[in-house]
């Protein structure tokens, strides 16, 4: 990681708020072109898949708010609570790894209904 990256820790938190903002660009940034997610939906789907999948195509997030958030080495755990604008909420648990300062893949545990 050159001394201009951003941490990962802030790299993160950028990718969330990239997500409320609907910024495909600036997430598109953050990840390797190999890049992976995996869920209990998806199994190490690739960066298109990803978009198009996961990424809604109306906003559907009020607000995300991590709740806890540990770097250790190339990897970052989430857990957050995501309000959606329809008044519902939801805990998730994510684990993300780096490949120097860019997002090699995510992996998302589902957690419940708030």
């Amino acid at each position: 990681m050159n001394a201009m990256a951003p941490s990962r820790e802030q790299t993160v938190r950028d990718l969330y708020a990239a997500y409320l903002e609907d910024r495909k660009d600036v997430a598109g940034a953050m990840l390797t072109e190999d890049f992976t997610f995996s869920s209990p939906r998806d199994d190490h789907i690739d960066r298109a898949a990803y978009f198009e999948r996961c990424w809604p195509k109306e906003p559907v997030f009020r607000a995300i708010h991590i709740e806890f958030l540990a770097v250790v080495g190339d990897e970052v755990a989430v857990r957050y609570r995501a309000e959606k604008r329809d008044g519902a909420s939801f805990g998730n648990m994510e684990s993300l790894c780096f490949r120097g300062d860019r997002i090699a893949a995510v992996e998302v545990y589902f957690g419940r209904n708030l």
